[in-house]
This record gives C-alpha cells, structure tokens and sequence, in this order.
C-alpha cells in the first residue's frame, strides 16, 4: 500500500515525520491501535507501580551513580525478567492453566522491566 503525499505531512503521535510509523499503521491498524492501548497500560501499570514502590525498589536503595550501583540494579531487573520468563517457559511447554496471574500480564512485565532496565543503563532512573 503507498501512502498519500500529504500523509507524509502529517505528524505521527510521537511527534515525528515517520513514514514507517504511518505505513504500518495505515496497512496494520488493528494491530497498531492494540500496541498503543497496551503501551498505555503498561505505562500506567509502571506509574502505579512506582506509587506504591518508589525508585528504590530498582535502584536497590543506591542513587546508581557508579557502575557497580548500576549493574547491581541491572542484574535485579534481570532476575526478575528471568522469574517472569520461567513463569511463560513454564506455562507454555507444559500447557498449565493459569490460576492467578494472566498469560499476558507476564509478557507485559516482560517488556516493563525490558523498558526500566533502559531508564536506569541510560543514567536516568529516579530523576
């Protein structure tokens, strides 16, 4: 499918002129409208996450300003995405029914904690 000239115009939602963006949300737009509200979600799970548990709770209770704070809060995050991928690993080859949490909510936290381990290596984590 190509896009119209004066779609290449328009601002995508982040802000940009991505061509990409709009082609793909031109030709997928089911899929692309179920990407954002998930993205909205997870967002708004992180915020009431951070709510509830504070910078800290990642941070390891240092303020992240060495590398040795840093890769303690990385290595944090990927034990918890390990835990999480365990859980779906599980699951999945051993066709278990899911009893508490939801399939998707692992994926979701999944890519959050994918998401927070880029904050926190991009030296902006609490801030």
């Amino acid at each position: 499918m190509k896009i119209k000239e004066r779609d290449l115009t328009n601002k995508d939602i982040y802000g940009t002129n991505n061509t990409a963006v709009q082609l793909i949300e031109q030709q997928y737009p089911k899929t692309t409208d179920e990407f954002k509200r998930l993205q909205k979600q997870q967002y708004e799970l992180f915020c009431q996450k951070q709510m509830d548990y504070g910078p800290s709770n990642i941070s390891v209770g240092t303020d992240l300003a060495t590398e040795a704070d840093v890769k303690l809060s990385l290595t944090g995050l990927w034990f918890r995405m390990n835990d999480k991928i365990q859980r779906i690993k599980n699951l999945l080859m051993n066709n278990q029914k899911v009893n508490n949490e939801p399939l998707e909510d692992s994926f979701l936290d999944v890519s959050n904690y994918g998401i927070m381990a880029t904050i926190v290596k991009n030296g902006k984590w609490g801030k």
